[in-house]
């Protein structure tokens, strides 16, 4: 009985030593996942991003029906990227309807790029092991 759980102790030992680089490992994907850029990482906001990345510019309803959220949801997260300068907003008037229209930037093109990137990295690393 002691026997074997001297061994079970050596094993454990083995696993201890090499716990370490597993450790730096989980810890570089950790860190790898903190560097997301967390203003696209929320689905809305991602969504917001991706679509006008295909489509020269959106509406606001247009985006509101392609992403089924409601109006003020939109607003909120829509000005977030706007202030990151991900987005620009432009409004006007179609007649007497007010209309909003928002267009993709080159650095919320960047910031989309290099998230897709980070992910792909990620999904690669995870994938790996």
């Amino acid at each position: 009985m002691v026997g074997k759980s001297n061994a079970w102790v050596r094993d454990r030992g083995a696993e201890a030593v090499a716990a370490p680089e597993e450790r730096n490992v989980r810890a570089e994907k950790v860190s790898r996942a903190s560097r997301l850029d967390r203003l696209i990482h929320e689905r809305i906001r991602l969504g917001i991003v991706s679509a006008l990345a295909v489509n020269t510019s959106l509406s606001h309803n247009e985006l509101k029906q392609l992403l089924k959220t409601t109006d003020g949801n939109l607003s909120v997260h829509a000005r977030k990227l706007e202030d990151a300068e991900y987005i620009e907003c432009a409004k006007s008037f179609d007649g007497r309807l007010p209309r909003t229209v928002y267009r993709l930037t080159a650095s919320g093109r960047k910031a989309l790029e290099n998230y897709l990137d980070h992910m792909e990295a990620l999904i690669r690393a995870t994938r790996a092991h």
